[in-house]
């Protein structure tokens, strides 16, 4: 059953997704190695299948809003901040945003591992669109930020993922108030304490007037920090509306598959 909120815009949204449906195509009979694959090809035996990872997602996102963005895994969710951020073409639909403002930030994104903590602050940052005087400046605010001091000479492989994740979030925040930030799993992982420090950062950028577009799967995030919610499930829009009220029904929802 669906349950939307409609609400009356007075102004243009910042993120608008219309009609949004994105398919992939991937083998019915996944070859067991490369020479097999080469030789099916040539034999025209490959057969392929058209799976449809988004199927019509429409909603919007006001100036200022921080939304949240709900679903189980394999719902779509990280294929559609792509399509957001213009890294992927959807089949389908369309996506109004000023994609020079969107700041995409997922765990290990544009990150070298055989390179140095502080040779990939400068490779992600220039991948963000900073300039190098910028990240001078900035460079011993995002090393303490991510609580790094010590590690940044070590190569990135070396990290835990939870090093990797707060060197990302301090980088892609480092900027005052990015005018969208889009967090993909990020204020999930990571100790408490760092977890804590990442709600405050985001809540100075919230004040600071910034868009602010979160996945997670925690409901907890989704409720502390965001006024909205979207739902998708299996590629299909559950439901738009207050966090919440969409947390609630999407609870209920896994707790009655279990």
């Amino acid at each position: 059953m669906e349950w939307q909120k409609q609400t009356t815009q007075l102004s243009e949204p910042e993120i608008e997704v219309c009609d949004v449906t994105m398919e992939f195509r991937r083998a019915k009979d996944e070859a067991g190695s490369v020479k097999e694959f080469v030789l099916r090809a040539l034999r025209r035996q490959n057969r392929f299948e058209t799976f449809k990872a988004l199927d019509r997602i429409s909603f919007s996102v006001e100036k200022g809003e921080v939304v949240g963005l709900i679903g189980t895994n394999g719902s779509g969710k990280s294929t559609l901040l792509k399509i957001i951020s213009g890294a992927l073409i959807p089949t389908a639909g369309q996506v109004r945003v000023n994609r020079e403002k969107v700041q995409l930030l997922t765990l290990g994104t544009g990150f070298d591992p055989e390179l140095t903590g502080r040779e990939n602050v400068y490779l992600n940052g220039a991948l963000t669109g900073y300039t190098k005087r910028f990240l001078d400046r900035k460079y011993k605010d995002i090393v303490r930020f991510a609580e790094l001091e010590g590690f940044m000479e070590e190569k990135v492989r070396n990290y835990s993922s939870g090093m990797v994740s707060r060197l990302g979030f301090a980088i892609a925040t480092a900027r005052n108030t990015p005018e969208i930030l889009i967090l993909d799993e990020v204020l999930s992982v990571g100790d408490m304490f760092f977890r804590k420090k990442s709600e405050a950062r985001i809540q100075e950028m919230i004040h600071g007037g910034s868009t602010v577009l979160i996945v997670s799967h925690a409901t907890s995030v989704i409720r502390k920090n965001c006024t909205k919610a979207v739902w998708i499930e299996k590629g299909k829009l559950r439901a738009v509306g207050t966090a919440g009220k969409v947390c609630d029904v999407y609870e209920k929802m896994r707790e009655g598959t279990r």
